[in-house]
């Protein structure tokens, strides 16, 4: 697989349409189906649980903040999603202010993690706050909670807020990195998980800007990204310097024939499954969008 080399993005510059496919020719890569639950796009809930997710998994060194606890001395994250999280820190200037309080965890971590907080503050802080063994997006090493250092910061609920200094540049330059916070208070009814503003949730690009830039949550934008089915209309980001062809591809029983832009077509693509029922492509040009349809 082809990685799509990192640049920020200028929000301004955001533009989101629709467009024929954009390469001359297409090749196909073949998944089979426990590729469905892999990628940096999938969807983790209670009625879609971790299944074959494959790990990549660092532990967070290079001088970032830790907040370690009892329940996860060892802080350790998705290669991709640490690497991003490390430029973020830089580019937001917060690495001297913001921890990373937790990362992965096994199905077994918060399998106890859930009984002691039942134990602790009951049933109904514990179904707000932490997620079912099975269902945590943790269990991926996609999802990084943080906090602002030096505040005593809990375990399950960090304090990191919204509109203060180095949180505020964090939450404002996430999308540039391919991150999102995963559960907004808008959106709880969806996520069935309460606000939690600690809580980030890497995605990759293009897809983070395209989510805050439309407000969709992770189970929305999976149900979005359907309508653009390859060969139809492909849903195109443009950042200002390049153009991102993003569409859907269904799974089959069996394993599935994905296209993707042959040799020499494009700057690159990355391909993830989306645990639900398909597979999305997000090709990159350097190049303004070439077929246009309304």
């Amino acid at each position: 697989m082809k990685s799509i080399t990192r640049k920020p993005i200028d929000a301004p510059a955001w533009t989101l349409g629709r467009g024929l496919p954009q390469a001359g020719r297409y090749a196909s890569s073949r998944l089979s189906e426990d590729e469905l639950h892999d990628g940096s796009l999938i969807l983790v809930n209670k009625a879609h649980p971790v299944a074959t997710c494959t790990l990549r998994l660092e532990d967070v060194t290079n001088g970032m903040l830790q907040a370690a606890g009892r329940e996860e001395p060892r802080i350790r994250l998705d290669a991709e999603c640490l690497a991003q999280l490390s430029a973020l820190l830089d580019a937001c200037e917060g690495g001297d202010r913001i921890a990373v309080v937790s990362g992965y965890r096994s199905k077994q971590t918060q399998r106890d993690i859930y009984a002691d907080k039942l134990r602790e503050r009951g049933r109904a802080y514990t179904e707000s706050y932490v997620a079912l063994p099975g269902a945590s997006e943790h269990q991926t090493g996609l999802a990084v909670d943080v906090g602002l250092a030096g505040r005593g910061l809990d375990y399950i609920a960090p304090s990191f807020p919204e509109d203060e200094g180095p949180s505020a540049a964090f939450r404002r330059l996430a999308p540039e990195y391919g991150f999102v916070q995963r559960y907004q208070e808008s959106k709880t009814e969806i996520t069935g998980i309460a606000c939690e503003p600690w809580h980030y949730r890497y995605v990759g690009r293009p897809h983070a800007a395209i989510m805050t830039r439309e407000n969709l949550c992770l189970e929305e934008y999976t149900s979005y990204l359907k309508q653009y089915a390859f060969g139809k209309a492909h849903l195109l980001f443009t950042d200002g310097v390049r153009t991102y062809e993003i569409y859907y591809v269904a799974a089959l029983p069996g394993g599935t024939d994905v296209p993707v832009p042959g040799a020499g077509e494009s700057a690159g693509w990355e391909l993830s499954g989306n645990n639900r029922d398909g597979y999305v492509v997000a090709a990159v040009y350097d190049k303004e969008p070439i077929r246009h349809v309304r």
